[in-house]
């Protein structure tokens, strides 16, 4: 895999599907996930291994999995809330699993059912397994996420010394990397700065990346913040899905297509076409029709005089000076027609 300067890591089929009322059926799910990985995207989390009795969305996460497992050099996430759910995705094939945890006791209690305390000793159990599935040849990364680690629409003001002793906690109980969540929106660029800074200080390359809504309309604002405190690795989600069914007022994640777009402006290389991730947003309209999507690349499509940082490792859109009449050429050209233009 080439080397990029930002790792954005797609959490719309989990984080972006469980939020909404719609079952997208497996086909397109999979469907989607190859167009999103063909886009250039190299970390997908493709589902949540959860009962599906809670999140009927997920049911199909082994069979999601299966699918995109048979990707070439596609990292394949998926979320477990339990050692039951990290057996399941083990088994399957996946090999990078993510755990949520909250730094708001309400809102873990809420979303699975323990206190934080407990959390952190079922993380230690799956961690455990891990490495007792590593002397059968079976290699897999523990990445923890601190929810409401910025704040919590149940409980307000959450403590920065609390959520950095979490995280001390779960680096010792066996955590590959941990990261921080604004789950609900709350926090800004001054604090993810400082917290962030706080988190590499005291984890060094345990250190996780950066989980961002943008409930409030600072998402971007807070991941070019998180990337300034030294963070590489940015969640987000096509069409800015996302959200907790379990944390009142949690709307969606950063738009993926308008964050490529940030960072490839800032001469900041991702990796990603955006071209190709146009289209597998078409795709999802078109599985998800009804349901709203988001981002202000879809609406205006590219500036005139967009460059991509390194414009030799697209792939669909043209190089550097290929289009001079106009934004909407240079858009149609590279398959970034906006919604409004397709309609």
């Amino acid at each position: 895999m080439q080397a990029r300067d930002v790792l954005i890591s797609e959490v719309g089929p989990r984080d972006g599907l469980q939020n909404i009322a719609t079952i997208m059926p497996t086909p397109a799910k999979t469907q989607w996930i190859r167009a999103l990985a063909a886009s250039g995207l190299q970390e997908i989390e493709i589902g949540s291994f959860v009962h599906p009795k809670l999140l009927p969305q997920m049911a199909d996460a082994e069979e999601v999995a299966r699918q995109a497992l048979q990707i070439p050099e596609l990292d394949v996430l998926a979320l477990v809330p339990n050692l039951k759910g990290a057996e399941r995705a083990l088994a399957v094939g996946v090999r990078k699993i993510s755990i949520p945890v909250s730094a708001s006791q309400s809102h873990n209690m809420a979303n699975v059912r323990m206190s934080c305390e407990q959390s952190i000793a079922a993380i230690a159990d799956i961690c455990a397994y891990r490495d007792e599935q590593a002397k059968n040849g079976v290699r897999a990364t523990v990445e923890v996420g601190i929810a409401s680690a910025f704040g919590c629409s149940r409980e307000g003001i959450v403590p920065e010394d609390w959520v950095m002793e979490m995280a001390e906690r779960l680096a010792r109980a066996g955590a590959d990397s941990i990261g921080l969540s604004d789950s609900v929106g709350a926090a800004n660029p001054v604090q993810v700065r400082r917290m962030f800074g706080r988190l590499r200080h005291l984890l060094g390359n345990r250190a996780g990346g950066a989980h961002l809504h943008n409930t409030r309309g600072q998402g971007l604002a807070n991941a070019v913040a998180a990337i300034e405190a030294g963070v590489t690795t940015l969640d987000s989600s096509q069409a800015g899905l996302g959200g907790c069914p379990y944390a009142p007022g949690a709307t969606g994640n950063i738009v993926t297509e308008d964050l490529v777009y940030l960072l490839e402006s800032m001469g900041l290389d991702t990796g990603i076409d955006l071209g190709a991730l146009m289209q597998a947003r078409a795709l999802l309209a078109q599985a998800l029709s009804g349901e709203n999507l988001y981002g202000h690349l879809a609406d205006a499509g590219v500036n005139r005089g967009f460059r991509y940082a390194n414009p030799g490792r697209t792939r669909q859109c043209p190089p550097p000076g290929a289009h001079q009449d106009s934004c909407q050429s240079l858009a149609e050209t590279c398959g970034l027609a906006s919604d409004k233009d397709r309609a």
